[in-house]
């Protein structure tokens, strides 16, 4: 039997889409995808349709390791819009409930103080964490609420930028999971007055430079020059890439002879005298430092495997 024709190039490594407004996560990443002409694609902490910012495209071997950009921490700039709660806590909802803005500079400060630091957070029904199955958003759409357990979050900074009229401005940096528009839903019903998202930008994900995002004009205008001068897309397309490892720099390094890591890649835990005692690392091979995938420290003090490369960009 043969074996069916893969669509697509083989292309590895990370992209920091800057994701315009109006545009799903998933819809994003089939652009991206099909500008590459990548085999394969996934991306990493949604954004809803009213967001823009930062939206990591792992493509190829890459989305092996995108679970990992999950938990990092994030960096948004949120416009809450006063006076006003929404169903959904954005913009796109339907209005729920009006008051009067009413609070004062000091009261607003003692609201925002209490959203700094571990508090915990109970998700909105309209998010995409899973009920049985199903996203909690199919639920709140059929008009039903689900009981939802409150999270831990931590806000590590949490900076005012202004306050003018109905609109105030803040920047937001966060741990995993925390919902902004659970947050400016909850700070408004804490002044009174109510209040929603009314833009939201996602400046930074765990590290990445934020002068490495791309639009998806820019990508869509390197395709059109390399197809109007007949050169290869991936000449002008493969550069804008980070390194497929960029999702678990953070990881502690271990280099591997390469006999050594031949018997890992077989599956076999391996021992090796520059191991961490515990934890995730990220395992690199020889003198070139060849990323070849992610592990743990075993019981015994040694590298077993947990996410391999299957190869590696040319």
């Amino acid at each position: 039997m043969s074996r069916p024709r893969r669509r697509g190039r083989d292309v590895h490594g990370v992209l920091l889409l800057d994701k315009p407004h109006g545009l799903s996560s998933n819809d994003a990443l089939q652009k991206v995808k099909r500008i590459f002409n990548a085999n394969k694609a996934g991306h990493t902490g949604a954004l809803d349709p009213l967001a823009t910012g930062m939206l990591p495209i792992c493509l190829g071997e890459a989305t092996k390791f995108s679970r990992y950009l999950l938990d990092s921490d994030k960096r948004y700039r949120v416009v809450a819009r006063l006076g006003q709660r929404t169903d959904t806590s954005d913009a796109e909802g339907n209005i729920i409930a009006e008051r009067d803005v009413a609070f004062s500079a000091d009261e607003l400060e003692q609201a925002l103080d209490s959203f700094r630091g571990t508090t915990q957070q109970v998700p909105s029904m309209y998010s995409a964490l899973k009920h049985q199955g199903r996203p909690l958003y199919e639920y709140a759409r059929q008009g039903l609420v689900v009981e939802r357990e409150a999270r831990d979050i931590t806000v590590y900074e949490l900076r005012f930028i202004r306050w003018e009229g109905l609109e105030l401005e803040l920047e937001i940096h966060c741990s995993k999971g925390t919902y902004i528009r659970t947050i400016i839903d909850d700070l408004g019903e804490k002044l009174g007055c109510g209040a929603h998202v009314s833009f939201l930008r996602r400046l930074q994900v765990a590290t990445y430079p934020i002068e490495r995002m791309v639009t998806l004009d820019r990508l869509n205008a390197l395709l059109a020059q390399a197809q109007a001068d007949e050169s290869a897309p991936r000449e002008r397309l493969d550069p804008l890439l980070l390194p497929m490892d960029s999702a678990v720099l953070d990881f502690p390094e271990v280099n591997l002879l390469p006999v050594v890591a031949g018997y890992l890649k077989l599956g076999q835990a391996v021992q090796t005298a520059n191991a961490p005692s515990q934890g995730m690392v990220r395992i690199t091979e020889g003198e070139e430092h060849r990323f070849i995938g992610v592990g743990d420290i075993d019981d015994d003090g040694r590298v077993a495997p947990r996410r391999l490369v299957v190869e590696f960009p040319q």
